[in-house]
C-alpha cells in the first residue's frame, strides 16, 4: 500500500460555506489547501486520536479528531473510498475509522454533548446534528434558555444566524443546568473578549486600510484595532499571509496582513490591512511576557524589549505570534531598478509586485494573486499612448484584471519574469485562439525573430512598407520623360520658370511680338490673356498680404519713448541689491539669476533695519518729482507741430497735407468743369449754399466726380492725360470762362487762392 493518498475534490465547511480544495493524506501528516485562498492547514499523524466516517445528504464526510480536542471535518468522499481509507489510517495513524450511525428521526428534543470544539445533538442514542463552536460568535442566556449567534459568511448563499436551545430544569442537580451548558460553550466558542493585559500595545500606527491612525494591542488570540471612530479585533486564525513590500521612492515600506474572513465597516468588507512605515522611524517596544512564555510559546523567536526600525519590529512581533510566514519580493528587478512596477487599476494609481508565487497590487484596492490559480496573462497595446502598455491577468474563476499604463521600458523586464514563471501568455494577434503552453515557450522564446506576442506592431511595421512601395510607384509612374511642352512660349514655360522667352509689357509690344514670331496668333493670345489674370491675382494676394502686415505691424510698434524724460527713481529694495549683488555671489556662488533674486528676496524681508536705504529711497523720488516738473514746463514752453506747419507753409504731417489736397485746385477745377456738363457747380459755390436744399444733390455729385478724377489720374491713360494737361494748363486756365453765378458769387479769396495756385 502507498503511503500518499490524495483526493482532489474534497471540500471543508466553515462557517456555513463549503470550501474546495485537495486533501492529502501521508504517512506522518495530514494536509489540506484552500482551493480559494491558498490556505494550508497541516497536522502530523501523531496528533490523530480518533477517525469517524459519517454520511451526509451528499456523499461522505471524514471526521478526525486531534489530542487539543480541535476537529477537522472534510465532505465529498464517495462511499467506495471507505475501504481504502480504512487501510490507510488503521496503517498509519494507530486509529481505526469508524462508521457513526447518524438519526434520522427528526425529533427536536435530545441529549446533547461537548466534544473537542463541537456540540454533539443525540436522538435516541445516535447523532441527529452537529455544532462547530468555533463558528459561535456570540452567547446569551434567559431562564431556561440559551441563545447560540453565528459568524456570518460573505461567501456563503443562506447561513444559519441563530439557535436556542431549551434547557429544563433539574432539581436533583446541585448545579444549574442552564449556566454549565452557557460555561461549555464559551470554552470553546470563537467569542472574542478584551480580557488581562495585552502583550505589546502599538500607538498611532499609520494604515492605508482601513484609513486612519489606530492603536495595536496584540493579545494572544487575536489583534485589536483601535482608532477615534472604530475598533476591529481580528483573531489570529484569519490571517492568511504576512507580506512586507518595500515602497518604489526607497524610503517607505508597505506591511500588508491579508485576512479570510475580512473586517467589516458597515457594507465595507476589508479583505487586507495595510500598514504604513518610514525606514527612518525607529522604535522601542516592551512585550508583556515572561521569559517562560517566551521560550515556550514563542520558540525564543521575542525578546522582553525589542528595538530597532519600525518596519522590522513590528513584522517580527507578527511573525511570532501569528506563526504566519512573511512573503518578500524576490529576485524580479525592473527598469527603474526597483522591484515595483507603477500602473493603474479601476483608476486608482499603485504598485505591482512580481513576487517568487504571485502578484501583489496596493494599495487600493489590494489584490493578490497567486500562480496556481492564473489562467493566462496578457500584455496588450496602451489606448491612446505608445508609452505605455497594459498587462491583463485572467484567473481560472473567469476574472480578468487589467493593469493599465505600465511604463514601456519594464515590458522588457516583465516578459522575462513571466517567461521564467511559464505562465500561459495570450496573443494580441491570435483573436479568440487556444493556445497551449509549447506554443507560449515559442512567443517567449528568444525574441530574435519578434515572435507572435507583438503582432500588431509587426502588422502595422508591413502596413508601412506597403504604402512607402505605393508611394515610389506613383511617383515612377507621375514622371513622362517623352513630355516635351515645347521650347518658346508656353504655358508650362511662363508659369513655372523664372525667365520665361516671352513677356509682354503693354499692348503695342504684345503685337509686336506676335507679328515677330510668326506662330499662332490665336494661342498667343491665349496665353497672353491667362498671363494677365495670373499677374492680377499675384498682385491681389500681395496687397492683402500687406495690408495685413501693416495691420499687423501698426498694432505691435509702441510709441517711442522721449529719451529727454527723467526716469523714474529707484526704490529701497533695488538701491540696497545693486550695492549688495556682488556680495551675495560671493557668499552663495554658483546661483542662476532667478534663484540669486530669490535669495536676495528673502535676506531683505529678513532684514530688521532699513532705515539707511529707504532714506536713499525718498531722496532719489524727490529728485525725480523736480526733474519732472522741469520736464513739463519744458514741454510746455516747446511749440507745437501745428504752428510749424502753418508757418512753413506745407510742411505738415502726411495725413495733414492729405486732407489738404481733398479740395481740388481751380486749374483741376477747370479741367473737371470740361466734362462735367452745364449743372457743374464750385467748391466754393456749393460751401456758401449749403443751407439750399437744392444743393445737396450737387455736393454728391461733385464728391462723385473728384473720386472720378482719382481713378482717371491713377491709370496709365490718365498719367498720360495729367501730363498732357500739366503741359497745357497755363493756357487753358487763362482761356477758360467761369459761368456767370460762379463769376457773381466767388469772392477775393478764391481768386487771390487761384493766383497763388498758378504762380
Amino acid at each position: 500500500m502507498s503511503d500518499i493518498q490524495e483526493y482532489p475534490d474534497v471540500v471543508q465547511e466553515f462557517r456555513g460555506h463549503l470550501n474546495p480544495g485537495r486533501l492529502k493524506l501521508q504517512s506522518n501528516s495530514v494536509i489540506f489547501k484552500n482551493t480559494k485562498t491558498g490556505k494550508v492547514d497541516q497536522y502530523q499523524s501523531s496528533d490523530i486520536t480518533k477517525a469517524e466516517w459519517l454520511k451526509r445528504a451528499r456523499g461522505y464526510c471524514l471526521k478526525i479528531k486531534l489530542n487539543n480536542d480541535t476537529i477537522h471535518r472534510y465532505d465529498g468522499f464517495k462511499e467506495t473510498d471507505f475501504e481504502k481509507l480504512s487501510g490507510f489510517v488503521s496503517n498509519f495513524y494507530g486509529t481505526s475509522l469508524e462508521k457513526v450511525d447518524v438519526s434520522l428521526k427528526g425529533w427536536n428534543y435530545g441529549i446533547a454533548h461537548f466534544q473537542g470544539n463541537a456540540l454533539t445533538f443525540e436522538v435516541d442514542k445516535s447523532m441527529s446534528f452537529e455544532v462547530p463552536l468555533t463558528n459561535v460568535s456570540h452567547s446569551t442566556t434567559a431562564k431556561n434558555e440559551v441563545t447560540l449567534e453565528f459568524h456570518l459568511n460573505d461567501d456563503a448563499a443562506v447561513s444559519l444566524t441563530e439557535m436556542r436551545f431549551h434547557i429544563p430544569a433539574d432539581a436533583n442537580s446541585e448545579n444549574d443546568p442552564v449556566q454549565e451548558f452557557y460555561k461549555n460553550v464559551l470554552e470553546s466558542a470563537d467569542i472574542i473578549q478584551a480580557t488581562g493585559e495585552s502583550i505589546v500595545t502599538l500607538q498611532e500606527i499609520q494604515c492605508l486600510t482601513p484609513r486612519g491612525r489606530y492603536d495595536l494591542k496584540m493579545y494572544p488570540t487575536f489583534l485589536q484595532l483601535h482608532g477615534k471612530t472604530f475598533d476591529y479585533k481580528i483573531p489570529y486564525t484569519t490571517v492568511l499571509r504576512l507580506f512586507l513590500l518595500p515602497h518604489k521612492d526607497g524610503r517607505q515600506m508597505f506591511f500588508v496582513v491579508s485576512l479570510d474572513p475580512p473586517i467589516k465597516q458597515g457594507q465595507t468588507r476589508y479583505h487586507f490591512l495595510i500598514l504604513l512605515f518610514n525606514k527612518d522611524d525607529e522604535m522601542t517596544a516592551e512585550l508583556n511576557l515572561t521569559d517562560e512564555d517566551i521560550e515556550k510559546k514563542y520558540d525564543g523567536k521575542l525578546t522582553r524589549e525589542m528595538s530597532g526600525p519600525d518596519y522590522e519590529v513590528v513584522s517580527k512581533i507578527f511573525k511570532a505570534i501569528t506563526t504566519s510566514k512573511i512573503t518578500v519580493p524576490g529576485g524580479f528587478v525592473g527598469h527603474s531598478g526597483t522591484q515595483a512596477i507603477s500602473c493603474s487599476y479601476k483608476a486608482a494609481t499603485g504598485l505591482l509586485y512580481p513576487l517568487e508565487r504571485g502578484f501583489i497590487f496596493v494599495h487600493k484596492p489590494p489584490i493578490h494573486i497567486r500562480f496556481d490559480e492564473i489562467a493566462a496573462v496578457n500584455f496588450a497595446r496602451s489606448s491612446g499612448n505608445t508609452r505605455s502598455f497594459d498587462f491583463d491577468v485572467e484567473s481560472k474563476s473567469g476574472t480578468v484584471y487589467n493593469f493599465v499604463g505600465l511604463e514601456k521600458d519594464e515590458y522588457g523586464k516583465l516578459y522575462d519574469f513571466v517567461a521564467q514563471k511559464k505562465l500561459r501568455v495570450k496573443n494580441i494577434g491570435g483573436k479568440g485562439k487556444k493556445r497551449t503552453q509549447d506554443d507560449d515557450d515559442d512567443v517567449w522564446g528568444s525574441g530574435d525573430e519578434g515572435g507572435e506576442h507583438d503582432a500588431y506592431l509587426e502588422r502595422m511595421k508591413e502596413e508601412g512598407k506597403n504604402r512607402q512601395m505605393d508611394d515610389e510607384d506613383d511617383d515612377s509612374d507621375s514622371s513622362d520623360e517623352s513630355y516635351n511642352p515645347g521650347g518658346s512660349g508656353s504655358e508650362v514655360a511662363e508659369e513655372y520658370d523664372s525667365n520665361p522667352p516671352t513677356s509682354s509689357t503693354s499692348d503695342s509690344d504684345y503685337s509686336a511680338g506676335s507679328a515677330g514670331s510668326g506662330g499662332d496668333s490665336e494661342a498667343e493670345a491665349r496665353r497672353e490673356k491667362k498671363k494677365e489674370k495670373r499677374e492680377k491675382k499675384e498682385k491681389k494676394k500681395s496687397k492683402s498680404a500687406k495690408t495685413v502686415k501693416e495691420g499687423r505691424r501698426k498694432r505691435k510698434t509702441k510709441k517711442d519713448r522721449d529719451p529727454n524724460r527723467p526716469k523714474r527713481a529707484q526704490s529701497a529694495y533695488f538701491l540696497w541689491l545693486n550695492e549688495s549683488r556682488e556680495s551675495i555671489k560671493t557668499e552663495f556662488p554658483g546661483l542662476s539669476i532667478t534663484e540669486l533674486s530669490k535669495k536676495a528676496g528673502e535676506m531683505w524681508r529678513d532684514m530688521t533695519d532699513k532705515s539707511k536705504w529707504e532714506a536713499m529711497a525718498e531722496e532719489a523720488k524727490k529728485e525725480y518729482q523736480a526733474a519732472m516738473e522741469e520736464y513739463k514746463k519744458q514741454k510746455e514752453e516747446e511749440p507745437s507741430d501745428d504752428d510749424d506747419d502753418d508757418e512753413e507753409g506745407g510742411g505738415g504731417s502726411p495725413k495733414k497735407e492729405k486732407k489738404k489736397k481733398v479740395s481740388p485746385s481751380p486749374k483741376k477745377q477747370t479741367e473737371s468743369r470740361a466734362g462735367a456738363g452745364s449743372d457743374y457747380k464750385s467748391k466754393e459755390f456749393i460751401s456758401s449754399s449749403s443751407s439750399s436744399d437744392e444743393d445737396k444733390p450737387l455736393k454728391k455729385k461733385a464728391k462723385k466726380d473728384g473720386r472720378k478724377e482719382k481713378r482717371a489720374e491713377s491709370s496709365p491713360k490718365g498719367r498720360k492725360s495729367k501730363r498732357g494737361a500739366k503741359r497745357n494748363s497755363g493756357s487753358e486756365s487763362e482761356e477758360a470762362e467761369l459761368p456767370e453765378d460762379e463769376e457773381i458769387l466767388s469772392s477775393p479769396t478764391a481768386s487771390e487762392a487761384s493766383e497763388s495756385d498758378s504762380d
